[in-house]
C-alpha cells in the first residue's frame, strides 16, 4: 500500500507537460479543481474527464502509475459514497429498516466520488511532471503579490516543497521499518482494532525519530551553506514564459468556458436530470 502513494513523486520524462512553466501547471491545477465545482450536471464532468485524459496522454506518464495513487483514498471514497447515499433526501428508490436510498442520493454519491477522483488525478499530474525546485519557484512567483502585505511567500513555498519532497522519503523509511519489525515477529495484519493500533507503536516511534533527524540534518546543511531565502536571492534558472505557455493558458481558458457552458445542460436518466 505504501508503494502505491504517488504524491510528491516526480516522473522523469521530456513531454510537453513537463516542459511547461511551473506557474502554468500550478494555475492550471487550481483552475481544474475550481472547474469541478462549476458544473451542475454530468456533461460538465465529461468535459473535465476529456481534458484530463488529454493531459495524461501529453504527459507520457503511464496511466497505471497515476491511478496507483488512487488506492490510498479508496476508504475516503467509500465513506463519501455511503454518506451521500444514506443522508440525502428526495425521491425514494429503496427503503428497508431505517435506511432510505433516494435518486438524489445516488446522483450526489456518484458526482462526489467522480469529483474527488478527478481532483486527486489532476493534482497528481502537476506533482508528477514538476520537479520540487521548479514547484518552489512557481509557487513563490504566483504568490509574489502577497509580499506587499508582508506574507512570507518564500518561506511558505519552501516548506510546501520540502514537505512534498519528504513524502516519498518517509514512505520508503516506513516500508523499511515495517519489514524490519515483521522480521522480528511484529504482526500488523491480524487482530482487532485496538491490537492493530498497539502494533503500530514499534513502527511510529522509530519513524518519528527518523523524521526529526532528517529535518535536523536538513536545517544544519542549509545553515552550513549560509542559506538565506526571500529578497535579493538570485536563481540559477529564472522562470521565463515561452510561446507554449501562452498556448497552454489559451487552452485553459477555452476549457473553463466549455465546462461552464456545457455543465449547464443535463441528461434525463431514471426520472432525474444528470
Amino acid at each position: 500500500m505504501l508503494r502505491d502513494i504517488t504524491l510528491g513523486q516526480y516522473y522523469q520524462s521530456d513531454s510537453v507537460i513537463h516542459r511547461l512553466d511551473p506557474r502554468v501547471k500550478l494555475l492550471g491545477t487550481v483552475a481544474f479543481v475550481v472547474s469541478l465545482f462549476l458544473s451542475d450536471y454530468f456533461l460538465g464532468y465529461l468535459v473535465a474527464i476529456l481534458f484530463l485524459a488529454i493531459c495524461v496522454e501529453l504527459s507520457t506518464v503511464p496511466f497505471k502509475f497515476i491511478v496507483k495513487g488512487m488506492k490510498t483514498i479508496v476508504f475516503l471514497l467509500i465513506i463519501t459514497v455511503v454518506c451521500n447515499l444514506l443522508f440525502t433526501t428526495g425521491t425514494t428508490v429503496v427503503s428497508f429498516w431505517k435506511v432510505t436510498i433516494t435518486v438524489e442520493g445516488i446522483r450526489m454519491a456518484f458526482m462526489m466520488a467522480l469529483r474527488l477522483s478527478l481532483l486527486i488525478l489532476g493534482s497528481s499530474i502537476m506533482t508528477l511532471t514538476t520537479t520540487p525546485n521548479n514547484l518552489t519557484d512557481g509557487m513563490e512567483s504566483v504568490m509574489s503579490p502577497l509580499k506587499k502585505i508582508r506574507v512570507p511567500v518564500h518561506e511558505i513555498s519552501m516548506m510546501m516543497s520540502i514537505a512534498l519532497r519528504f513524502i516519498p522519503i518517509l514512505l520508503e523509511e516506513t516500508d523499511k521499518i515495517m519489514k524490519a519489525q515483521i522480521a522480528r515477529g511484529a504482526d500488523f495484519e491480524t487482530g482487532g482494532l485496538i491490537k492493530r493500533a498497539k502494533a503500530l507503536i514499534p513502527l511510529l516511534v522509530p519513524l518519528f525519530i527518523s523524521a526529526f533527524r532528517r529535518a535536523n540534518d536538513l536545517a544544519l546543511a542549509m545553515e552550513a551553506r549560509c542559506y538565506r531565502g526571500g529578497e535579493h536571492r538570485t536563481k540559477m534558472k529564472p522562470l521565463k514564459y515561452r510561446k507554449r505557455d501562452g498556448i497552454a493558458y489559451g487552452i485553459l481558458v477555452i476549457y473553463i468556458a466549455a465546462v461552464i457552458i456545457v455543465g449547464k445542460f443535463g441528461i434525463p436518466v431514471g426520472g432525474f436530470v444528470w
